[in-house]
């Protein structure tokens, strides 16, 4: 197992076990988070364990022009049941989703330190969230972190049907507009699959990562 330094760097991927773990480790700064995304890499473990860095094989990414849309959520995009803010409220998001209750998970993979981090990448520019509202209140959003030509998807929320769905499309649709290569999942979800997310190896993966690094 590679264990993280000071030293702003990260092993090669090959050297990922089957699970995808990279390294253990290191720390959250800005500088070490973007080198992370930028070579394929993200932080996941929980409050009580050492910062855990994965690149599993294969990845789940969306190719914008994919993106799936049923004819219910084309009726609710039509119809303006939602209204959506890009960076509005952040650190909301960010919270929203931390503690948003999922089906078959015991507490959050978003720490304190996690919050921090993100943030940190917020005030830089680098993370950007997108947010939902009926009326006044937010009912969905998301966040991930930009890196120019990719997208990686961190965590969504909704209170209400359909809320996170549509903060992921108007994601993709956007994105397509602004010719970016991908949306970076990480792991495979069927909800995911259902919207056009597939998986592909990590070799290709890096490849389009690389199209703009």
């Amino acid at each position: 197992m590679f264990f993280l330094t000071d030293r702003l760097e990260f092993p090669p991927l090959e050297s990922a076990n089957a699970e995808g773990l990279v390294a253990v480790g290191g720390d959250l700064s800005p500088e070490r988070l973007i080198l992370a995304y930028q070579n394929g890499i993200f932080p996941w473990f929980n409050d009580d364990s050492l910062i855990m860095w994965w690149s599993p094989d294969p990845r789940m990414v969306l190719f914008p022009h994919k993106i799936k849309i049923s004819k219910s959520m084309r009726k609710i995009l039509k119809n303006k049941t939602f209204r959506l803010t890009r960076n509005n409220c952040f650190a909301t998001v960010l919270e929203k989703c931390s503690s948003i209750k999922r089906v078959g998970q015991d507490g959050t993979w978003i720490t304190d330190k996690m919050k921090k981090a993100y943030m940190d990448l917020y005030e830089k520019g680098f993370a950007k969230s997108y947010e939902v509202w009926q009326g006044d209140v937010l009912v969905g959003g998301l966040y991930g972190v930009d890196l120019g030509h990719v997208f990686c998807g961190e965590s969504m929320f909704s209170t209400v049907s359909n809320a996170s769905k549509f903060a992921f499309i108007r994601l993709a649709q956007e994105l397509e507009q602004r010719k970016y290569t991908l949306i970076d999942c990480q792991l495979y979800t069927e909800h995911l699959k259902s919207l056009g997310a597939e998986e592909i190896t990590r070799r290709d993966f890096l490849k389009m990562l690389e199209r703009e690094n």
